[in-house]
């Protein structure tokens, strides 16, 4: 095992790990990858102010996410396919969370179930993750299951109303099924531990989904209902029905732009997520960091703002936190982690940052996550 310092060492070891398709779906953006990149690159250009001769004893990173209390302002983002970067991966990465004391947040196209998540991990309260479909009689469904496994938030995606290209996905014949082309069977033979643990599972499909749609009973039928069912004609009004038949704390995630912060603002969401999906939707929007200072002005006031995207490092958490969000989310942080270790490097990841921030916050002056503001950042290096 090598040394683990960071979270490029597991995304290192994950790469070596994990099948190419798999770990090509996780570390990868749309067309050119500039928003993709661009995510994590413009952090780089914030730069802290070093305090000293401060008392830095007493700290404390604890802080609350939609009224939540959290042992650091950082949730585990919705991501698909968690299952095939390790087998069971959402359950490893919702136990990691719940013994780390963060939110964790279950996709839609999960490999395991909602039912599988809340079995496994002993009813522990977690978040779920909605795309909206044609078909509205499953998402209800959907919303009720959620219910019944006594989530305690549930998250809309509003930036999937269509696919964006990502073109590794295609040369790499990433579908429902998988195209096992010779260079992909290779290749999978190669990923020994990864192979081991998925003979170990029966959860290889996408649990929500397969057994719940009439007609939806193998990989192959998902495909073919997958591909019909993401709603360009999602609107507003769709969000109002979903709240009202969920009832509960509500979260809306892919807000980029001002507009449409104060349509959420007037939704009654509890919290939006400044969020460009990871950089796989929409290449050349700006970067979520860059969105965040101008959202977080026009309704900061009216509404907790959290984001996510390029997020690799407790110093992404704190200059997040600084610009205004309330929470922050990982994805690809744990997604390496996972791939990496399995549950363990879950939790290697959630220390690597919270180390990370706890440290920052001290070299910056300060001790309490909730006092930090724009003043441990320098000025004219910072989006405004």
């Amino acid at each position: 095992m090598p040394m683990i310092t960071n979270i490029e060492d597991l995304r290192i070891l994950a790469k070596a790990r994990v099948p190419r398709m798999f770990y090509d779906y996780a570390d990868s953006g749309s067309w050119t990858e500039s928003t993709y990149r661009a995510n994590s690159a413009d952090f780089q250009s914030i730069k802290l102010r070093q305090r000293v001769a401060i008392n830095m004893e007493n700290r404390s990173t604890a802080s609350t996410m939609i009224g939540q209390k959290v042992a650091m302002p950082v949730a585990i983002a919705p991501t698909g396919l968690t299952g095939m970067q390790s087998a069971d991966g959402e359950i490893k990465a919702a136990n990691a969370a719940k013994k780390f004391g963060i939110p964790f947040t279950l996709s839609t196209m999960s490999i395991c179930s909602i039912e599988d998540v809340a079995k496994e991990t002993g009813g522990h309260p977690f978040w779920f993750q909605l795309y909206v479909m044609k078909d509205r009689d499953f998402i209800e469904r959907l919303i009720d299951r959620a219910k019944a496994a006594h989530c305690s938030a549930l998250m809309i995606t509003l930036d999937l109303q269509i696919l964006g290209q990502r073109h590794k996905d295609i040369k790499n014949g990433l579908s429902a099924p998988p195209k096992l082309t010779i260079p992909n069977i290779i290749n999978m033979m190669t990923k020994v531990r990864w192979g081991l643990g998925m003979l170990g599972t029966q959860r290889r499909g996408f649990g929500n989904i397969v057994g719940h749609v009439k007609g939806v009973e193998n990989m192959g039928s998902l495909s073919e209902w997958t591909a019909k069912q993401f709603d360009p004609a999602l609107s507003w009004n769709d969000v109002e029905w979903i709240k009202k038949r969920w009832g509960g704390k509500l979260i809306i995630k892919g807000i980029q732009d001002v507009e449409d912060a104060r349509l959420a603002v007037n939704s009654g969401a509890d919290a939006m997520i400044v969020s460009n999906h990871g950089g796989r939707q929409l290449d050349g929007a700006p970067s979520s960091i860059t969105a965040l200072p101008a959202i977080v002005d026009a309704v900061g006031k009216d509404i907790e703002v959290h984001m996510d995207g390029g997020i690799r490092s407790g110093q992404d958490v704190l200059k997040a936190r600084a610009l205004g969000a309330r929470g922050t989310y990982i994805g690809r942080a744990f997604l390496y982690g996972l791939g990496a270790m399995g549950e363990a490097g879950v939790t290697k990841a959630l220390e690597i940052i919270h180390k990370e921030l706890d440290l920052t916050m001290a070299f910056c002056g300060h001790t309490q996550i909730e006092n930090v503001d724009k003043s441990i950042l320098l000025p004219g290096t910072y989006p405004t």
